[in-house]
């Protein structure tokens, strides 16, 4: 029997041999150099995150490819803004509430630049950029004259210290510059009071930071990782290719700028006889001749003249520039056009095809975070402290509480194909015509108050349109049908009616 052992397969199991037929954790040859630590996370964030932040500001800001494709991530997040509309039964008190909250917007901004919808948009290049973003929510006096007293004040991500984490007076914790407390929940931010950035805001203060209350403080920002403290810039994956395709064409472009500047070189056999043409001494003692359009120049014996003739950049230079930019696209998330403008090699089923992709990614921050972190809670504040200050007269702000929140519409390649396809989904039941006019980023009560209002009007003035709001138009109108020339050559109904041909016309 031992002689039979010897030739058994030995038996397999464990961890050790189920990790050695997982690829990514063999240690072989080929891997034995890829030994990545196993971080938190937040420990990354807290090491790296200053360097991180400057250098996707300065990204931005220099980089014409990193500010495009801020602003095509902000304007497709937030758009023109993402609006409420109120679920409250009661149609008066629905449009009490929903036209001070109109009214409100343009009184948000604490520093008065913009309105509610702008601070959107703010938030989302801050998210774009430093991964995160502050909104302290600041009471105001009844003095100070606002339709409701409450304002919003935006902080960037450097006026909450990485580096704070400690223990508070209180026995809470303090990691990355957010207070917690025994069970984990946030009960403070520890702000700077002034930008460490800003040079124009000079002083000392003691002490270097203040205590804000967590309820009065929105933190915005995308959680990747589970127990995520701080939000990681957008533009982090796609920074040093960026940063080096920058550098390459700098550089490229230089190269090919001094090329450019000499036209030809003169050589001769006899260094001291005059060159052609006028001569001026350059600022090193060369010689430099100048030439005019239409000049015939005669050499002179044992002159030569070679003209530059810079190197190209290649054939490959387009095609390098297009991989490199679709890498930092799919980096991005977000499609090769809208970080480039680049719509040559596009058509009609790519566009739509990395449009609906991109949407459902741009939908799900729309949601998650956009709305929930940012809309929802403003929302809640807004009306408690409208109810509190009498600007809404109601005793209790909790059935004014239910609200949708509606994202700005979606452009597509052919309209005219998507709306026909809603049309058939409204009529088959598959969807509401709220629903559809939610859609396209507007409250269905305020379309429809339109609609009466300019049938009203219209009614009132005598006036006639081809359609009205409600009738069927488009290309799915019933067609009118044209009397029959000649009247009765095609017979008669038996009510009188006159006969009609195939022959039809749209209304």
């Amino acid at each position: 029997m031992r002689l039979f052992d010897r030739f058994r397969r030995p038996a397999t199991g464990g961890p050790s041999a189920v990790s050695a037929r997982l690829e990514g954790a063999m240690a072989k040859r080929r891997l034995r150099g890829w030994n990545p630590p196993l971080e938190n996370v937040n420990t990354l964030v807290a090491s790296g995150g200053p360097r991180l932040l400057a250098r996707a500001r300065e990204l931005v800001v220099t980089n014409g490819y990193a500010a495009n494709a801020c602003e095509a991530f902000a304007a497709n997040l937030v758009g023109d803004g993402i609006k409420p509309s109120s679920l409250i039964e009661d149609a008066t008190l629905r449009d009490r509430v929903q036209r001070l909250w109109l009214a409100w917007t343009d009184e948000a901004d604490a520093d008065g630049l913009t309105d509610l919808y702008g601070l959107q948009a703010m938030v989302a290049r801050e998210m774009f950029v430093a991964g995160e973003c502050f909104v302290r929510m600041r009471p105001r006096r009844a003095e100070d004259g606002l339709l409701v007293p409450l304002q919003l004040q935006l902080l960037q991500s450097e006026m909450l210290p990485f580096e704070k984490t400690e223990s508070a007076a209180n026995g809470n914790r303090i990691r990355c510059g957010i207070e917690f407390d025994a069970i984990g929940r946030r009960v403070a931010y520890h702000f700077r009071r002034r930008h460490p950035g800003d040079s124009t805001d000079q002083g000392a203060v003691i002490p270097e930071t203040v205590r804000v209350p967590a309820v009065d403080v929105l933190h915005i920002y995308r959680p990747i990782d589970a127990g995520q403290l701080r939000g990681l810039p957008h533009i982090a994956p796609a920074m040093v290719r960026l940063f080096l395709l920058d550098q390459y064409d700098d550089a490229e472009l230089d190269r090919k700028k001094t090329a450019a500047m000499f036209a030809g070189f003169i050589t001769k056999t006899a260094p001291e006889e005059p060159m052609m043409g006028e001569v001026e001494a350059g600022l090193d003692g060369a010689a430099i001749a100048s030439l005019e359009p239409g000049t015939m120049q005669v050499l002179l014996p044992g002159e030569d003249v070679k003209f530059s003739s810079p190197a190209d950049v290649g054939g490959g230079y387009e095609a390098f520039q297009y991989r490199t930019l679709l890498a930092v696209s799919a980096s991005l998330g977000l499609p090769y056009h809208l970080v480039t403008g680049d719509v040559r090699q596009a058509n009609y089923s790519s566009l739509r095809a990395e449009l609906v992709e991109f949407r459902r990614r741009i939908g799900q921050l729309q949601h998650g975070v956009i709305v929930h972190q940012f809309c929802r809670a403003v929302w809640l504040r807004w009306l408690e402290i409208a109810v509190l200050s009498g600007a809404l007269d109601i005793d209790d702000p909790t059935p004014a509480r239910p609200v949708q929140w509606i994202p700005p519409r979606w452009d597509w390649v052919d309209p005219l194909k998507d709306i026909q396809a809603q049309v058939l989904a409204m009529e088959a039941g598959i969807t509401s015509r709220r629903k559809v006019v939610e859609a396209t980023g507007y409250d269905v009560g305020e379309v429809d108050r339109e609609n009466a209002s300019d049938a009203k009007r219209a009614a009132d003035l005598g006036l006639s349109y081809r359609t009205s709001p409600g009738e069927t138009q488009g290309a799915r109108a019933t067609p009118a049908t044209r009397a029959q020339p000649g009247g009765g050559t095609g017979g008669d109904r038996g009510d009188g009616a006159s006969a009609t041909d195939p022959a039809t016309e749209q209304e």
